[in-house]
Order: structure tokens, then C-alpha cells, then sequence
């Protein structure tokens, strides 16, 4: 059975490529105490679909390319869409306060 795993789109710069981060939460062997520990994942998605901070499932596949070998299989859940405001003083704030 294939490997799959969830985690948070960090890059989305190459085309039809993620960079996808899972984080991972450990006891340490001696001291007890839980620590987290992220590992990053290259994975192939096809129709450019996934953003920066999705959620998303990725599935083990055959290797694409040399860093490749994992597979978008479903978006779980969309990144939140923020409205940036431009910052005082530039050219599309004086629009604005004449508009």
C-alpha cells in the first residue's frame, strides 16, 4: 500500500509542483518531553490546483523526477483568501482616497 500523507502547501512556485511541509510530533528518548519535527516533500500536481498554506493529501507514486515521487491526491482545505491593503503613501492608496 501506498504512503499518503497531510500537510500544508509551503511553495507552489514550480509548475505543476508543491512543496508540501508534515509535521511530525516526537517524545524524546531520554528527557520526555514531545518536540515537533517537519520534514518537506516535493509532489506532482498536475493542474496547478493546490496554493500556498492548503491543506492537501499527498500519495507515494512512481518517481516523476529526481526529488518527485509523491503525487497531489486531494485538496482538504482551502487556505483562507486575504485582501491586502496597500500601504499608506503608494500609488494605489491615492487612488483610492480620490476614488
Amino acid at each position: 500500500m501506498a504512503k499518503s500523507f497531510t500537510g500544508i502547501v509551503t511553495s507552489d512556485k514550480p509548475d505543476k509542483t508543491i512543496v508540501v511541509a508534515i509535521e511530525n510530533r516526537k517524545n524524546h528518548p531520554v528527557y520526555k518531553k514531545q518536540y515537533s519535527v517537519t520534514k518537506k516533500f516535493v509532489a506532482h500536481d498536475e493542474k496547478n490546483d493546490a496554493a500556498i498554506g492548503d491543506t492537501v493529501r499527498i500519495v507515494e507514486t512512481k518517481p516523476i523526477s529526481r526529488r518527485k515521487h509523491f503525487a497531489l491526491e486531494e485538496i482538504v482545505t482551502r487556505a483562507p483568501i486575504t485582501h491586502d491593503e496597500p500601504a499608506p503613501g503608494s500609488e494605489d492608496a491615492e487612488e483610492e482616497k480620490s476614488a
